[in-house]
Order: C-alpha cells, then sequence, then structure tokens
C-alpha cells in the first residue's frame, strides 16, 4: 500500500516555478514530471482547495467564494481513503478544517486528532504568516508520531507575500526561494519512510496582488509529481480537477 504527501502551496503561479531549483534538479535527473496546470474559476483559495481535493469545480462543488462556510458536500481524498481504512492528517490553514472536518474552533481545533472524522490528525492555523517552516516541522512530527497514509501540508507565506508586494515582487520571489530549502530538506526524509509526493498549488498572483480572475498570472499553476508515477502521468495532459484522481491512483483507492 503507498502512502502520499500533497503538499498544496496557496498561492504560487506558475511563472516562479522556475525558481524552485530542487524540483527542476529532480525533473532534469528524470526523479520528478512537471506540468503547467490551469486553475478553474473563479481563482480563489477555498473553491480550489474543494477542486483540488473533491474533483469538483467552484460551480459544481457550490464552495462559490472564500467566504462561504460550511462542510464540503463531495467526496474527498481525505473521506475516500478513511472508507478504504486509511489514516489521514492535515498540516493546513483552518478553511481545511472547515470543509472537511466541520466548523473550526481556534480554541479548541488548533490540534485535533479524531479517529472518526475525515482528518485523523491535524494542526491547523488561521494567520496567513504563520511560518512555512513551522508547518514543514509540524508535519515532519505527525509523520514521524502517526505514519498517516494521506497527508495535506498547506502553506500560505507565498500567498501572503503576494497580497502585500504583488506577483512579480522581491518578497513574492523570495518566499518561493524559502520553499524550495524546505521542500530540498524535508522531500528527501520522507520519500526515505515511503511517500509518494506531489507538489502542486491552488491559484497565482498578479502583479497588483490579486487573484479570482482569468488572467494568466492568476491562474497558470504548476503540478509536481515525484517518482514513478510521475512518468505514467507524463504523457497526459491533467486538470486541476484530475489531481484527486492521481491521489486516489496512488493511494490505490476507488
Amino acid at each position: 500500500m503507498r502512502k502520499l504527501i500533497l503538499i498544496l502551496i496557496d498561492g504560487m503561479g506558475n511563472h516562479v516555478s522556475n525558481k524552485m531549483g530542487y524540483l527542476k534538479a529532480l525533473k532534469e535527473k528524470g526523479e520528478a514530471t512537471k506540468f503547467t496546470l490551469e486553475s478553474e474559476l473563479p481563482s480563489l483559495s477555498r473553491p480550489l482547495y474543494e477542486t483540488i481535493l473533491t474533483g469538483k469545480t467552484p460551480i459544481e462543488s457550490g464552495i462559490l467564494n472564500n467566504r462561504i462556510n460550511r462542510m464540503s458536500k463531495e467526496e474527498s481524498v481525505f473521506s475516500l481513503a478513511r472508507k478504504s481504512g486509511l489514516t489521514t492528517a492535515a498540516v493546513a490553514y483552518h478553511w481545511i478544517h472547515e470543509l472537511y472536518n466541520g466548523p473550526f474552533n481556534m480554541e479548541e481545533d488548533i490540534e485535533v486528532e479524531n479517529l472518526e472524522g475525515n482528518i485523523n490528525y491535524g494542526r491547523f492555523y488561521w494567520e496567513d504568516n504563520y511560518p512555512d517552516s513551522h508547518l514543514f516541522s509540524l508535519s515532519n512530527k505527525i509523520i514521524k508520531d502517526k505514519k498517516p497514509d494521506f497527508l495535506l501540508l498547506h502553506t500560505m507565506n507565498i500567498d501572503d507575500a503576494g497580497h502585500r508586494g504583488g506577483g512579480l515582487s522581491k518578497r513574492y520571489e523570495n518566499k518561493v526561494y524559502d520553499m524550495s530549502n524546505y521542500l530540498s530538506h524535508y522531500i528527501p526524509l520522507w520519500q526515505e519512510q515511503g511517500y509518494e509526493i506531489i507538489v502542486t498549488s491552488d491559484h497565482g498572483m498578479d502583479e497588483k496582488g490579486n487573484h479570482g480572475g482569468d488572467s494568466k498570472l492568476e491562474r497558470q499553476v504548476p503540478l509536481w509529481i515525484l517518482g514513478e508515477m510521475g512518468k505514467k502521468y507524463s504523457e497526459n495532459k491533467i486538470t486541476q480537477k484530475e489531481i484527486k484522481k492521481v491521489c486516489c491512483e496512488i493511494l490505490e483507492i476507488n
């Protein structure tokens, strides 16, 4: 049985994917396959979390903007993994908890251990500038202690920098370089523990620090599938809706 870590980098457009030197090195060695996707519309975070994890467009799911605060009505990678007897985890923004585990209480749900929920083990945050470095460390701790079959790691610092400085700013690029460093430290550790790795983003960021529309900067996002599984899809055009399907195939669940 395979295990999977899905790394969702919020707000990282494809136009800065060339700054991810570690992933580019893996691609050149034939150890990663890169795709360029076009996000669904509107190119907003909460609707696109739902697209990535359930395979439904915002129009189909009804999660049409960031203010719609309710649980998902769709089958997600989390729910399907649980139905197959797998354990799940998330280190993610609190919107993920709201979508897949229910209402979020910051006094109680910063740490979650719920063997009956869609997300069994969770560490949730609500400040967009909460350090990505901490999120990787928290993920590593959960992997070491709980050994989940599926883990979602969701970061926000690149998105936060884009909103503050714009998608073409030095501040934005610096956060992308930071992300490459974190990936190069942790991915080898997690691969040694038997995890397949997928890295992607929900949406990009325009030059003024906005997203939600149809411009290339807002919609084009990267997807990397590491290891042998990436080669399976190398001849295919993957859409953002199909990330759920790829995750389920890696986890060997229906």
